[in-house]
């Protein structure tokens, strides 16, 4: 966690990297003055609808399909209660920290947005959490994305009360009330309408929604990366990158894709060996190496839209009822997640053909009728050695797999609550498949650049292009170059962490600067 960082949170829309200083980077929270004044205004109105005799949904009546009930004064303690336990009913394995943390928070911001009815000393209570470092255990399943992210929410307001399982700063697995009562949070009675406020949200797939786009913005300029590594290392050309072409078809992605290619093969010197038509008899490459900015470049402007998507959401202040300005409390279908779900396939079926692609450039290095003067499967002795051979299986078990993680969940519905939520946007269900497609592009992306790094070497004393030889140093300092076959599981995820944590991409850049 980082020390002394707080970001504020107010009505005013959360930026992406507010959610990523708080989920990754373990920021603290602080409730701006303009929050408390709009949280103090919109409780008012509920406290004046709670004490009137007519029913008022979530704060005199039940919820869902039992919401014809009217509650009884006295038992509306009870209810908010038997709320939050009922609908805390998560199932599977545990919630990664990160996406808690940022549910958490993007629920604190439409607290603050005063559209929620909630008492101040509740959100307070949720900023508190998440500053102290306290997360609630959450479950992989539970939620259907409408109305919201129900059961993983539960799980957070759960632990408000002072009950369930969570994790420390220290991320230790401790009885809520424990965790609560060492970091000196006094636990909340919910008062009405506040079990609703706290559960009624798309939070937790919005906040994976913004943690994708986080990653899959690196993973894009590294596929770049690799995408160029291969067209050097397999004696392609970079004259199908040219600006002038790119302007041909203006998609705006594939221009910066094109460009980023360009710049990181400047100056290489296994492409000026064959750059001379005299030496050159090849006339096109292969399309996984020609039209690598076409497809990343598409990426690109799929990720751009999703990224409107959340910031769009990022502005919002999703539940039910609503507190507006004027004071009505209004049922509304805000909480459907289908805005987000959407985005969340895109990405998935973007992530799978980047992946797909780059397997591709992966397999014609270990073909000695497609690699160019190459040994067999990159091996030092083949028959002996085996080389790369199954580095690319695992490359396509992995992209099989995305394959089927891109099959859209928002397509699918299953009707719940006694039919009144006959249609479901499953869009924790599209979140949580995307996480592993990030993933999955992640090791795959790092495969190709392992094997393209190997067969750079193997082009001495050609020598690569700066850029891509400062990638090449960089994986040596954790991988070491070609030679008789070893461990190779190993070596695999050095690589994968140094994709994921940007450094060879940084490498790559310390020459070219920042790439788009």
């Amino acid at each position: 966690m980082r020390d002394n960082v707080v970001v504020n949170v107010g009505p005013e829309p959360l930026s992406f990297e507010d959610v990523i200083r708080v989920a990754r980077d373990g920021a603290a929270v602080r409730l701006t003055d303009d929050a408390i004044a709009a949280i103090s205004a919109a409780r008012q109105r509920v406290d004046e609808l709670a004490e009137s005799p007519t029913p008022a949904y979530g704060v005199s009546t039940g919820f869902g399909a039992l919401a014809t009930r009217h509650i009884d004064p006295a038992l509306r303690a009870q209810l908010q209660r038997s709320l939050v336990r009922s609908h805390a009913a998560g199932s599977g394995p545990e919630v990664e920290t990160e996406v808690v943390r940022a549910l958490m928070l993007l629920r604190l911001h439409t607290l603050a947005t005063g559209h929620t009815g909630i008492r101040p000393m509740t959100a307070k209570t949720l900023a508190a959490l998440l500053s102290a470092g306290i997360t609630p255990v959450v479950h992989e399943f539970g939620s259907l994305g409408c109305s919201g992210d129900l059961a993983p929410l539960a799980h957070v307001a759960l632990t408000l009360m002072g009950e369930g399982v969570v994790r420390d700063k220290s991320g230790n697995v401790t009885q809520a009330a424990e965790a609560l009562k060492q970091a000196g949070i006094e636990p909340v009675e919910l008062a009405a309408k506040e079990g609703l406020a706290l559960i009624n949200g798309t939070d937790g797939m919005l906040g994976m929604l913004v943690l994708a786009i986080d990653d899959l913005s690196r993973l894009l300029k590294t596929a770049d990366l690799s995408a160029s590594m291969s067209v050097e290392a397999l004696l392609g050309t970079d004259r199908v990158f040219a600006p002038e072409l790119q302007a041909l078809r203006p998609q705006p992605g594939q221009a910066l894709a094109a460009a980023n290619m360009v710049r990181i093969l400047a100056g290489s010197g296994v492409m000026a060996s064959h750059r001379d038509p005299e030496n050159c008899a090849r006339v096109q490459d292969a399309y996984s190496l020609r039209c690598a900015p076409q497809v990343a470049g598409a990426a690109r402007d799929t990720v751009a839209h999703a990224a409107n998507v959340a910031t769009w959401e990022l502005a919002s202040a999703v539940d039910n009822p609503a507190v507006l300005d004027d004071g009505r409390v209004e049922s509304n279908g805000n909480f459907h997640g289908a805005p987000v779900a959407y985005a969340l396939d895109f990405l998935a079926i973007v992530a799978a053909d980047v992946a797909s692609m780059s397997e591709r450039r992966t397999d014609r290095f270990l073909d000695v009728a497609r690699n160019h003067g190459l040994p067999a499967f990159l091996a030092d002795d083949p028959g002996v050695d085996s080389g790369h051979m199954i580095a690319q299986y695992t490359q396509a078990a992995i992209v099989s797999e995305m394959k089927r993680l891109a099959v859209p969940a928002s397509v699918d519905s299953i009707p719940s609550s006694a039919m009144q939520e006959d249609h479901v946007s499953m869009g924790w269900s599209a979140a949580r498949k995307l996480r592993k497609s990030v993933d999955g592009l992640t090791r795959v992306l790092a495969i190709e650049i392992l094997t393209a790094a190997r067969a750079l070497d193997l082009r001495a004393p050609l020598t690569p292009a700066p850029a891509t030889g400062a990638v090449v140093s960089a994986l040596r300092e954790a991988v070491p170059g070609p030679g008789p076959d070893r461990f190779l599981a190993p070596e695999i995820e050095s690589t994968v962490r140094l994709v994921a944590d940007g450094a060879l991409l940084s490498a790559a850049e310390a020459v070219t600067g920042p790439l788009s």
